[in-house]
This record gives structure tokens, sequence and C-alpha cells, in this order.
């Protein structure tokens, strides 16, 4: 039996339905798939060269290449260093009269420019190889060399150890993605991206389908931004994700989608945001939390890079509750607990830090070794009180203990971050605590469904998104004490940052719309398309995002998430290479029925940068 013909018959054997299975098959039979259809990509393919900068070793030496790259450094007019994508080799700058033209090409060619060398592969010479070049062994006998295209000044030289300003960087991004460590951000992004679209479609038989990026508004959630129509007042949204779209699809019969989705979200100066982010959006039928939970798990460990330890599943979990009570957030980083190892001046430092950031006071406690307190809360409980609080925390001789009053989460969130001050505060000291090198998953579930509307604690809005389906045992609560309801909703927590949310979603069109009309008070005429489809036979659903951007910038430890996107956005929101956003002409905007109301001097002198308003 031909190769080809078995797998394409195991691929049909794998999407069709087998019963029960303990685990999903994302272990050694899909690897071995893999493994089995790979071939080694062939670089040099179409294109006017032979090899790559970085492949050549000794196993090539006699052979004629043609190379092409860029200049990386040259010293004494002797040899230069070529550069590509895959890495670097060194050419020998011919000195004999006969290869004047070729010498004066490689030698008089400014740094950065690019080339191509034509030459043959020699040994260097005894004691001149570097073992810091994988291509150290060798280098190339140029015998003919062309100069494509010169390279004027630089703003900044191309390498990772010279400091560049971000805003610089961003300016002349297309110089900055010359570095190594941008060209192997995006590579290892690609190569994960290729490693989840090959466990979902074809070990797993989702379909990937694209979703439109014109919309309509949706209520709820953060703003979105809005794209004029050709007719006065009418506007289109762009999707702060393909929600709506990837359940409707679940109404058709897709079963199983998936989607590396662009979305937007109009969220104004955000330190580590973008303004359009990427996610993996994936959706399932006849899916209940637990089945969305191991999907991702084997979709992780399956795309997980090679140079990694390996992920171990399944993922510990702890509810809501349990990660607020203990952590004082949502998303915990479990990579570490909380010793202390504080001085004086640290607990003033701390209690300063709360109350000029969240106008709260925190007292700390200590116990000595005769079990005594050191605390001037000690004086307002009762000794029988003093010990119940020592058992229930768990405090120990020499331990401190950091206690706030108020509203139970905002309380909890205080300690949270404080317990993150504390960290950073220790690890400028050189304590290690937080591992750069483990990688800590965590799900956190049982989220409540509502939360009270800081502008209005008497309303509720969804803590999730309106589509968040009930726990099964809470739904009697949903018309009496909606506020205490559960929903299903469960988030992916690495290392302290969320990379991924999803639910089970409301399949009945009546619970949708109670939910929305009564407890939301939100205008279902936004949302009839979606209500209507419920009422055709809409199936159990459920799905969940991956925040790509962030999971790819924890992966290879990059500072920002614009160091693991090709042409990010700045923090506010501009793009400092084109200048967008730009201005438009009235005679554009025309067709559009909008007109620019510019802002008074006072106006603009209160904003940091000038904003326009829109009418149409």
């Amino acid at each position: 039996m031909y190769l080809g013909s078995w797998l394409n018959r195991l691929g049909r054997g794998l999407s069709r339905p087998i019963g029960k299975t303990k685990q999903p098959i994302w272990g050694s039979l899909s690897r071995s798939l893999t493994l089995s259809s790979q071939r080694v990509p062939e670089f040099s393919s179409f294109v006017a060269r032979t090899n790559t900068c970085g492949e050549l070793r000794s196993s090539h030496l006699g052979q004629e290449v043609t190379l092409c790259g860029w200049i990386q450094y040259r010293r004494q007019n002797t040899f230069l260093v070529l550069r590509d994508c895959h890495g670097l080799v060194q050419i020998l700058i011919p000195q004999d009269e006969s290869a004047a033209s070729v010498r004066r090409t490689l030698c008089e060619a400014p740094v950065e420019s690019v080339v191509r060398v034509s030459g043959t592969v020699i040994a260097r010479p005894l004691g001149q190889e570097n073992p810091k070049m994988p291509t150290g062994e060798i280098e190339i006998k140029a015998k003919t060399a062309e100069l494509l295209n010169a390279c004027k000044k630089l703003p900044f030289e191309i390498k990772d150890f010279v400091k560049k300003t971000e805003a610089l960087r961003l300016q002349y991004r297309y110089l900055d993605l010359r570095s190594s460590q941008m060209q192997h951000n995006l590579r290892l992004r690609s190569q994960m991206v290729m490693k989840m679209r090959e466990y979902l479609c074809t070990l797993h038989g989702f379909v990937d389908i694209e979703t439109p990026t014109l919309f309509k508004r949706t209520p709820g959630g953060a703003k979105e931004f809005l794209v004029p129509s050709r007719e006065p007042g009418r506007f289109y949204s762009l999707p702060q994700s393909p929600q709506q779209f990837k359940q409707l699809l679940m109404v058709g019969g897709l079963d199983r989608y998936f989607q590396v989705a662009r979305c937007y979200r109009d969220e104004g100066s955000r330190p580590d945001r973008q303004p359009e982010f990427t996610q993996i959006d994936i959706e399932m039928s006849f899916v209940d939390q637990t089945g969305i939970q191991h999907l991702v798990e084997g979709l992780l460990h399956y795309s997980w890079p090679e140079d990694k330890d390996p992920l171990v599943a399944p993922f510990p979990s702890m509810t809501f509750a349990e990660a607020l009570a203990t952590y004082g957030t949502d998303k915990p980083d479990t990579r570490f607990g909380m010793k202390k190892y504080l001085r004086k001046e640290d607990i003033e430092f701390i209690r300063k830090f709360a109350a000029h950031h969240f106008s709260q006071e925190v007292l700390p406690i200590f116990l000595n070794a005769r079990k005594n307190w050191s605390s001037p809360f000690a004086k307002f409980i009762t000794e029988e009180e003093r010990l119940e609080l020592t058992r229930l925390m768990e405090i120990q001789e020499d331990d401190m203990v950091l206690l706030t009053a108020g509203q139970h989460e905002k309380a909890c969130s205080l300690l949270g971050k404080l317990r993150l001050e504390c960290a950073d505060l220790l690890e400028t000291r050189g304590l290690a605590l937080r591992d750069p090198a483990l990688f800590s998953f965590l799900w956190v579930l049982d989220f409540p469904l509502f939360l009270a509307k800081e502008e209005s604690p008497t309303e509720l809005e969804s803590a999730h998104h309106p589509f968040t389906a009930p726990h099964p045992g809470d739904i009697h609560l949903l018309y009496t004490e909606p506020e205490k309801v559960r929903g299903q909703h469960y988030d992916l927590v690495l290392n302290g940052n969320e990379i991924g949310g999803g639910s089970i979603r409301i399949h009945d069109a009546q619970l949708q719309r109670y939910i929305l009309e009564t407890l939301l008070k939100e205008d279902v005429k936004l949302l009839s398309h979606l209500l209507q489809a419920l009422d055709y036979g809409a199936p159990p659903h459920g799905g969940i995002a991956l925040g790509l951007d962030r999971l790819v910038c924890l992966v290879t430890g990059a500072p920002s998430i614009r160091d693991v996107i090709a042409f990010p956005k700045s923090y506010r929101g501009h793009d400092l290479m084109s200048n967008a956003p730009d201005t438009v002409s009235p005679e554009d905007l025309k067709p559009y029925h909008i007109h620019v109301s510019w802002p008074t001097d006072s106006e603009e002198r209160a904003s940091a940068t000038p904003s326009k308003y829109l009418s149409s």
C-alpha cells in the first residue's frame, strides 16, 4: 500500500465517530503522523540562489554556490559576513587583480546592502574556524558578485545588542524586522499556527472558515471601530470577535469551526494592548466544558515548540472564587507562592503604594518566635480571634501577613496587586521567584454570569458576554437572584496572563431573549438575527478564543506583544511608520455624508492628541 493512500485512509478514519475515547488523539499517533509526512523545506526553490547563508557546512566543500543576502559587516576588505534569514556565512574577498571588479563590488557596497555572490565552498584555514557560527568551518571564495541594491545610512544598526527606542523601531519597522530576535519571533509564531491548523483541521475535522470584517454593532463589551457607509447615518462595525458568526455556523450545521481571526477593539491608550489583534477562534457543537478543555490542552501540546519542555495535561484548575480568595485576581501567576524576604522599609513602601494607588490602608502582621503578633491591629481583636486567624491563614514563625478591609472583591484585588508588587520588589534584589522558562497553565472556572455596573450598581452587565450559558445548577436563580448565578465561562491563564477565554453558549432563544431584554436591558433588535437563528433548531455548542499575540509573547519571552507582531501599533494606537490614522479631505468624506467638527482650543489643550468629532 502506498504511504499517501494509507495516510488518506487513516485521516478519514480519524474524522469518523469512533465511540468514547478516554484521551483526545494528540499523543504519539498525531506526532508520528506529522513526522512521517514531513519533508525538509526547499528554501532555495524558485529563486536566484542555490543555497541559503545558514545551511552550508564542511559537507559542502568544493561545491559551487550562489548566495543572496545582506552585508552584515566587513573586515579589512579581506572578508565579509553575508546574512539572510537563515543565518550567516563568511565570504572571502579575492585579492588578485583579475578579480578587481568583484573586490570593488564587495568592498565598496555599504553595510546592509543586498548582494548576490557566487563562489566555491572552501575550508577555513586551520585555527581560524568559528565554533560560534553554524557555518564556522567553511567560507565562500567569491568568484562573481553583483550589487542588487545599495543601502543608504541607517537610522540604527541592525544588531540585537544595539539599544533602540521602541518609537524608532516602530518608525523603521522594516529595518527592525531584520533583527534575529524579530525573525525568530515571527517564524516561531508561523510554525505554531501551522501546527494548530494541522491539529484542528487534519486530525480533528475542524473547518477553517473566514467570517466578515464588516458587521454591525454588538451590545455590551468593548467599544468597536465604526466604518461609514454611503448611506447617510449608517455605519458598519469592525467585530470585537467572530462570536455571533461562529454561533451561527453551529446553527448551520458546520459542527466544528476554526479561524485565525483578526479582531478589533477601540480601547484607546493601553500600554500592552493592540487595537487590532489575532485570536485562534474555535467553536464546536454538542460539546461541554470538559471537552473544550481537553481540546485546548491537546492543541497546545501539539503546537508547543520542540525546544521547550513538553506540556503536561490536564492543566490544573480552580474556581473564580478560589482564585480571588487565594491570589486576589482571576488570572493568578502560580509559578510562585509568596515567601517574604522583606525589610522594614519595604513594608512602609507597600503601605504607601496601597494608599497612593488604591486609597486603601494595609496593616502588616508579624508572628515572632513566642507566637506573639507584632502589629497595631493586634489590640483590636481578642486572643481567641487571633488564634483562629493564625489557624485559618496558616501563619508560621517569621511570616508577614497583610490585612485590609473593604468590599470583598476590591480588597482581594488590592492584596493580589500587592502580591505582585512584592514579587517585583524581591526580583529587583536578585531573588528568583518567577522562572521565565517555566510555563504554568491554569484553568479558572465558574465565573459569575453577571457583574454590577460600576456606574450603576443596581444594574447588571455580562461578566463575559451576553451569550454565555448559566451554570445548570443556578438557572433557577436567574429569576430571583441573578447576581448569584455562575456562568459556564472558563479562562485559560499562563504565568498570570489570560491567554484564552470561552464559554458554553445559550442555544435556547427564549432564555437568550430573557437575559438580553430583562436582565441586561439591551435592545434585542440589534440581535434579532441571532435570536431568530436560535429558534430554528440550534444545537448545544461552545467554544473558546486563544489570544495568539499574548501566547507567542509568553512563549518567546518577548517584553511586549508588539515584539511578536510584524507591524504593530504604538501604545496609543498609531502606526509610526505610515503615520496612520491620517486626515481625510472633505471631498473624500462627502460620499459618506460625514463632516469633521474640529475641537476648540480649550478642548484641544485638554487632550493629549487632537480629537475630532464626526457628525453624519
